[in-house]
């Protein structure tokens, strides 16, 4: 008994450490993506700044430019965006690292459902920021400088401007997830796809407030975030009734079988 015990024990003393193994493994490779992609971004770093500064600066008043109220902030302000850049830029291979270590878990049904939304939602943060710069960022800026009063000579500093970027591009990006979102809070039975359909008025009233919170007080970036946001709401509902077409099926059966056993 004592050594049927042991051996239990041992195996499963065996299984945790090659777990933590794996799972060291993992984060050695993740952070080994970051170090790589770090390196030219760190040599570009002042140039990468440009590229962020360039929305701002193009609607500056002439003679008007970005400051830096520290004598340390023309370093560490590009150095700060590049190692923002460098994970950024990795998050495909450290993802990819995530889902090897816990595929091993799942049954098979589920890894092919994971794989798509794992794609999906890498390429729609992508696409989030992308829209946040090169869409939102030169209407919100222009709104910005237009309003500034009279007498008022507007001088941004450049680590309080990145700051600015860096939350909207990511709630830009977290806000482009609805569809994935959508599709898992079904997955899982949480929410029904009947019920997603039914409350589209308070979804978008919802949405419109959620915007107002992560984007600046104005109604031009409101509307700039709740607007596509809405739209991928949509699209996670035909996402959801198309990839989990099987399961919403077997479900609506066991409704069925349930409502017939209660008559």
């Amino acid at each position: 008994m004592s050594d049927s015990g042991g051996e239990t024990g041992g195996l499963a003393e065996g299984t945790l450490v090659s777990h933590l193994l794996e799972l060291r493994d993992r984060l050695m490779k993740a952070g080994l993506a970051v170090a790589i992609c770090f390196i030219p971004c760190a040599y570009y770093m002042k140039d990468l700044f440009s590229f962020v500064a360039q929305p701002l600066v193009h609607k500056l008043p002439a003679g008007a430019t970005l400051i830096a109220t520290s004598v340390v902030a023309p370093f560490t302000v590009p150095f700060k965006l590049a190692l923002v850049a460098a994970v950024g830029i990795a998050i495909p291979v450290v993802l990819y690292q995530a889902w090897a270590f816990v595929a091993p878990g799942l049954y098979r049904h589920e890894k092919k459902l994971a794989i798509p939304l794992l794609i999906s939602s890498v390429l729609l943060f992508y696409i989030g920021a992308a829209f946040a710069y090169f869409l939102v960022f030169p209407v919100m800026l222009s709104f910005f400088v237009a309003t500034t009063p009279a007498g008022v000579q507007m001088m941004t500093d450049m680590g309080s401007y990145l700051d600015f970027v860096m939350i909207l591009l990511l709630a830009f990006g977290v806000a482009f997830e609805v569809p994935v979102a959508t599709v898992l809070l079904v997955w899982t039975g949480f929410v029904r796809i009947s019920t997603l359909t039914k409350n589209r008025g308070f979804v978008l009233l919802g949405i419109f407030i959620i915007a107002a919170f992560l984007t600046p007080p104005d109604a031009v970036s409101q509307s700039f975030m709740a607007v596509p946001m809405y739209f991928l709401y949509e699209i996670g509902i035909v996402m959801a009734k198309l990839l989990l077409k099987d399961k919403l099926a077997a479900r609506a059966k066991e409704d069925e079988a349930e409502r017939g056993a209660g008559v």
